[in-house]
């Protein structure tokens, strides 16, 4: 049953993204930016909710009070595909930092272009780290709020955290205030895993950390308060009802905490 839900939700995932890019897009192009916004948020609520109704997986988000008026940086753990769309409907004018290739897909492109997204070339993180401040700079003085994976590529559950310094510099350089993110979506939606599996995927987002720390400061206020929450998240998901599979590195993290994992991740 695991198998066919999840190969259900994978189809239906994919061709409802298909469908609604062709059939939204003359309202998508024509509107002005601040109303087409709502194509790729109701995208990404409906996307939510086929994951409910076909893979049973229910997203639990908490912690709306915390976001500030204005521009600010969002800071969520990198796990899953999951994490890259469920946050950004509760933001009012969202950007992104990303691939500039990913600019270069038919279609895909041209939506993520009308939204003034920042499009870096990664081959000089230096250089990189730079043109997106730039960037960021002129973006946010439009009261808009960027939303940045502190470990830029996606850790499996549990794993040793790897924070990025880049997200330090952009702290410091644009003087906003910065929302960490805590879930473990990847227990439910695995990185480079075809498997769905059941349950809450549980997020919340926590207290603003507000601009003036030094870098070192704040960086590892970053690191600790987002990890103490993930840390809490992974032992609610090991403790209910119907646990996910473990990956390795949940159960050692969970043993770490003192928890033994689920029976059957034993």
């Amino acid at each position: 049953m695991l198998v066919f839900r999840s190969l259900a939700f994978n189809v239906a995932f994919y061709v409802s993204l298909i469908l609604q890019m062709l059939f939204w897009t003359p309202y998508y192009f024509l509107a002005p930016r601040h109303m087409a916004w709502f194509v790729p948020k109701f995208w990404a609520r409906s996307s939510l909710k086929l994951q409910e109704w076909i893979a049973g997986t229910e997203s639990r988000i908490e912690g709306m009070e915390n976001l500030p008026e204005g521009p600010f940086i969002l800071a969520p753990k990198h796990q899953s595909f999951w994490d890259t769309m469920a946050f950004f409907p509760y933001l009012k004018d969202p950007v992104y930092i990303l691939k500039r290739e990913l600019m270069w897909i038919p279609l895909f492109g041209w939506y993520v272009g009308k939204m003034k997204m920042i499009p870096i070339h990664r081959g000089s993180r230096s250089k990189a780290l730079k043109d997106a401040l730039r960037i960021a700079k002129s973006r946010m003085a439009d009261n808009r709020q960027l939303i940045i994976y502190p470990e830029g590529t996606r850790r499996a559950p549990g794993d040793d955290p790897a924070y990025k310094w880049g997200i330090a510099e952009i702290y410091a350089t644009l003087g906003v205030p910065v929302v960490p993110v805590a879930h473990v979506a990847g227990l439910y939606w695995p990185r480079r895993k075809f498997l769905r599996f059941p349950g809450v995927i549980h997020a919340r987002f926590l207290p603003p950390i507000e601009p003036g720390l030094d870098k070192d400061a704040f960086h590892a206020r970053l690191i600790a308060e987002t990890e103490a929450v993930c840390d809490e998240l992974l032992i609610e998901a090991a403790q209910s009802e119907n646990p996910p599979q473990m990956p390795p590195t949940a159960v050692a993290r969970l043993r770490a905490l003192g928890v033994e994992p689920p029976p059957q991740q034993a």
